[in-house]
């Protein structure tokens, strides 16, 4: 299976990959998920339908796959050497107006999921999956620090609390997440729930 799916990525270069992806992320902010159609994806980048579909299967799979192609590099990369840096510098990775504009599309897409089983299956299998395996590394890494106690059972529910915070703001505060934010709520809430001291900078 692996073997299929490299041959049918082979068929298009990475500069195009990205072309297709961004395009499929403007139809998105404009039109929604349920409105797009891989015709209008077709039509946006030239591409043929039957090009979209060998290569991606269908159009769950295009969004996913155009939304992890939009993440800056691997979680598991950031290692500062403290569990305090780490979340930092993931919580700055992306400027404040790259995440509204993230927010406001993942908020969309959130929907789409109760309608939507296999945009749902996709995004588990792309997203979710992927970045709780890489967050839990840089976690492993506390804890062979000695950071966290590997018993603490808040490291269970790091994943939850992360994008429970980027994907609250709107509508608890009516504003959307920003790097202070959530710099802040790492620090008032993350860290303190996984036993990690907070010294003020």
């Amino acid at each position: 299976m692996a073997e299929v799916a490299a041959a049918r990525r082979s068929r298009i270069t990475p500069e195009r990959e990205a072309e297709l992806y961004e395009a499929v992320l403007d139809l998105l902010r404009e039109v929604g998920y349920d409105a797009l159609t891989m015709d209008a994806v077709a039509a946006r980048t030239r591409s043929s339908k039957a090009t979209l579909y060998r290569q991606w299967g269908g159009k769950a799979e295009l969004v996913a796959k155009a939304i992890r192609h939009t993440k800056p590099g691997s979680i598991a990369d950031v290692d500062t050497g403290s569990l305090r840096g780490d979340f930092h510098a993931l919580a700055t990775r992306e400027d404040d107006c790259a995440m509204e504009q993230n927010q406001a599309l993942m908020r969309g897409l959130a929907m789409a999921t109760h309608t939507n089983p296999d945009l749902l299956e996709a995004f588990r299998e792309q997203l979710v999956e992927p970045e709780t395996v890489e967050l839990r590394r840089v976690l492993q890494r506390a804890v062979d620090r000695g950071e966290v106690d590997p018993d603490n059972p808040a490291l269970r529910f790091v994943v939850h609390m992360m994008i429970g915070a980027f994907a609250t703001r709107a509508l608890i505060d009516g504003r959307p997440p920003t790097q202070a934010f959530l710099r802040s709520y790492i620090d008032a809430v993350v860290l303190p729930a996984l036993g990690v001291a907070v010294v003020p900078s």
